[in-house]
């Protein structure tokens, strides 16, 4: 069984950064997606960005391409999530997941951490 601990979530000012950690522990099986989500009060979880380890292929949503980086570090078994120039609107839970074959498809996925929470004050 995957089990996913997120952290460093925190609080900062429109334009900073943080850098999420999503430690995986168990047996993730062969090529699977790792991805994050985050969903904000009254909204629906939304897809963040996604990597596939076949290849370390990555994808972002529109709304955070050119802001985000999704990494990972074997060694550490630590999926990460660098998040710069924020925003207001990227304030939210943010979880990570594995376990799917399509990244930013949330339905596929099988594992899920508790989340951890950003919030971008302006």
């Amino acid at each position: 069984q995957v089990q996913l601990m997120e952290s460093g979530g925190g609080s900062v000012q429109t334009g900073g950064s943080l850098r999420l950690s999503c430690v995986v522990s168990g047996n993730t099986g062969g090529r699977t997606c790792f991805g994050w989500f985050r969903q904000a009060p009254g909204r629906e979880r939304e897809a963040v960005a996604g990597l596939y380890t076949g290849g370390d292929i990555t994808e972002y949503a529109d709304s955070v391409k050119d802001r985000f980086i999704i990494s990972r570090d074997n060694a550490d078994n630590t999926v990460y999530l660098q998040m710069n120039s924020l925003k207001p609107e990227d304030t939210a839970v943010y979880y990570c997941a594995s376990g799917a074959l399509r990244c930013l498809a949330d339905s596929g996925y099988t594992s899920w951490g508790h989340g951890t929470q950003v919030t971008v004050s302006s």
